[in-house]
């Protein structure tokens, strides 16, 4: 019997470097047996150090990921494109093949000023909402 294919799911932002980051973290800490986990980015920057500090408060090592371009992934079929901001959702590509896309609009924590606490404060917030959002996600398929 053939083994059966892990659905690929692609998160996607605009910089690849904090949201959908994290979010590509959390789902392969929670159900990476069940999925093939991406993320990537409409103008990738690199990785926050302040995203990969509060994945490590959760037991969540982020910091071997890497920032990437969406173009890495145009004929790639992904069974699900999830943009985490609105920038994204405006200029996602269309991907090939039958997938389902969702959209999470979250706030973007790297956008706060302030102090350190202040911006730890913010990822903190953002990090709990995209674990929300994956479980729920990771439940229902």
């Amino acid at each position: 019997m053939a083994a059966m294919l892990k659905p690929k799911v692609l998160f996607l932002c605009t910089g690849n470097a904090a949201r959908s980051q994290m979010a590509e973290g959390w789902l392969k800490h929670i159900a990476g047996e069940r999925f093939e986990v991406f993320s990537a980015g409409i103008a990738p920057r690199g990785l926050h150090p302040i995203a990969v500090e509060v994945m490590g408060e959760a037991g969540i090592d982020i910091s071997r990921q890497q920032s990437k371009h969406v173009r890495e992934f145009l004929g790639v079929a992904v069974g699900y494109v999830i943009t985490v901001c609105d920038n994204a959702r405006e200029h996602c590509p269309v991907f090939p093949g039958a997938y389902t896309y969702l959209h999470w609009g979250l706030d973007d924590p790297a956008a706060v000023a302030g102090s350190e606490e202040e911006k730890l404060a913010a990822f903190r917030r953002v990090r709990d909402q995209i674990a929300g959002r994956v479980r729920e996600f990771a439940g229902n398929k």
